[in-house]
């Protein structure tokens, strides 16, 4: 059956405020699916949406798919628990950066630890939108909210650096308004075998409005952002004429025709390569020195949690001398009771 986005689109009204950037995240999701099924064999029976609390834990409801609304923090041990119960199925996490990185930030970063074949989607909008504007833990140094009205004292968590650490296999980063690179970035996560990690940089018009429109407007957009692909070199600016080099042992930006810099002297990306140390600096690069890093910034290979699961009970089974239920009661030391 070939699938379109709409099959994905449930019954259910879809409650965020105007102008949040989750609507723009649930149609990119929304249109990336059919071609997930038609690449990868999936049908839309296997599809499940895990949630904890929070303004994107809706997602769920406004999904077609099977789905499981959870408690705060939690979702990433339902997405486990559902993943490690039945592999076949292909298990979405949706989670905000509250949500995964506070009350559930144990989880979270155990998840990527043991690399359960799961995908997460974490909204960022570095603020709690649902409780009302509280500062979360990727709240900028400073941020003037409702529990912090002098400014926060606390350094933010970069969601990239923290995958990074737990020997993460997988980590992407999209914007809200770009669907195109979303969608694209959904279907490198199904593909991948292993916990995929996509950070989703989201403006809440509520209550941080402009949380990212430093690189977000469009004026800015291409100078301040660079989206990196497998194989190609790490060029970007609106006239395509910016770079990205090794000077020694950290990245540089240089621009392409100056100084006898050419496209031959940028670095090529390599998403796939072991070796954590160019993806934590890509990961880590701010503006107004650095671009942001966009797209799959790291993808490696590695045995899965579910994977090992699988195969530890089927060596289990197949070396044990119990085969029954029958079996395990007459085995050890045993009793037999006499009047």
């Amino acid at each position: 059956m070939k699938y379109t986005a709409q099959d994905f689109k449930s019954d259910q009204e879809v409650k965020w405020c105007p102008g949040c950037g989750d609507y723009s995240i649930l149609a990119a999701v929304q249109r990336a699916f059919p071609e997930i099924c038609e690449t990868l064999g999936y049908k839309k029976e296997l599809f499940v949406f895990v949630s904890g609390i929070g303004c994107a834990s809706r997602f769920p409801y406004y999904m077609d798919t099977y789905g499981f609304h959870g408690i705060h923090g939690r979702a990433a041990a339902i997405a486990t628990g559902v993943k490690v119960a039945n592999p076949s199925l292909t298990v979405w996490q949706i989670s905000g950066d509250g949500d995964a990185l506070a009350i559930g930030g144990n989880h979270f970063i155990h998840a990527i630890r043991r690399n359960i074949d799961i995908n997460i989607l974490l909204h960022n909008n570095q603020i709690y939108g649902l409780t009302k504007g509280q500062y979360s833990p990727t709240s900028k140094l400073g941020k003037v909210t409702k529990t912090s009205p002098y400014g926060t004292v606390e350094h933010p968590f970069n969601p990239g650096e923290l995958v990074l650490g737990a020997r993460g296999t997988f980590f992407a980063r999209s914007i809200d308004v770009d669907m195109k690179l979303t969608a694209e970035i959904m279907l490198a996560s199904a593909t991948h075998d292993g916990t995929a990690v996509t950070e989703l940089l989201q403006n809440c018009v509520i209550f941080n409005d402009g949380a990212h429109a430093a690189i977000t407007q469009k004026a800015v957009r291409d100078d301040r952002t660079i989206v990196l692909r497998h194989g190609e070199p790490m060029i970007f600016g609106i006239n395509r004429d910016k770079g990205l080099v090794l000077d020694g042992l950290q990245l540089k930006v240089v621009r392409i025709g100056e100084k006898g810099i050419t496209k031959k002297d940028i670095l090529v990306h390599n998403a796939q390569e072991p070796n954590p140390g160019i993806h934590m600096m890509l990961v880590n690069m701010q503006p107004p020195d650095f671009p942001i890093a966009l797209g799959v910034i790291r993808a490696v290979s590695d045995k899965t949690y579910d994977d090992n699961v699988r195969d530890q009970v089927l060596r289990v089974q197949t070396l044990s001398d119990i085969k029954t239920v029958d079996d395990l009661l007459h085995s050890g030391t045993t009793w037999e009771i006499t009047h």
